[in-house]
């Protein structure tokens, strides 16, 4: 009745979620909207509009994503559905998924990169297949 508010309540994507300087937190998150870590966070990141990690974050976590801004320091795992942004200044350990990825100068990275819609590209009939590593190479004939 009063002051009971309605169930099916939509989220304003507008909406942000904010882990400040100083706080602590360990659990799984689910937001919609955008999620701010300033503080320290250890556990699951799950779906949030955007992600972003400001220069005093510190995030121990696997993070499924649309967008995401790191500009503090990232341990583990990010997929994004669209665009990751790693600031000057950023440390990230982890392999990164999205379509598309900035890099400023001065961001340590240390772990592998997928990049694109997820689909890989059949090579073309006339297209010769790569070599493999290690693998001989051919020495052309001599007349």
């Amino acid at each position: 009745m009063f002051g009971k508010e309605p169930e099916n309540q939509t989220v304003n994507a507008g909406q942000t979620s904010i882990i400040a300087q100083g706080c602590k937190f360990d659990g799984k998150i689910d937001v919609k909207g955008t999620l701010r870590i300033e503080g320290e966070y250890r556990g699951t990141i799950g779906n949030p509009e955007s992600l972003v990690i400001g220069k005093t974050g510190v995030v121990h976590a696997n993070c499924t994503v649309k967008n995401a801004i790191i500009g503090g320091q990232l341990f583990g795992n990010i997929v994004a559905e669209n665009k990751i942004e790693l600031q000057s200044g950023s440390h990230v350990e982890g392999d990164i998924k999205t379509k598309r990825l900035v890099i400023d100068e001065g961001v340590f990275f240390e772990g592998n990169c997928s990049m694109g819609a997820g689909q890989k590209k059949a090579p073309l009939a006339g297209d010769a297949p790569a070599a493999s590593v290690g693998a001989p190479v051919a020495e052309p004939l001599r007349k």
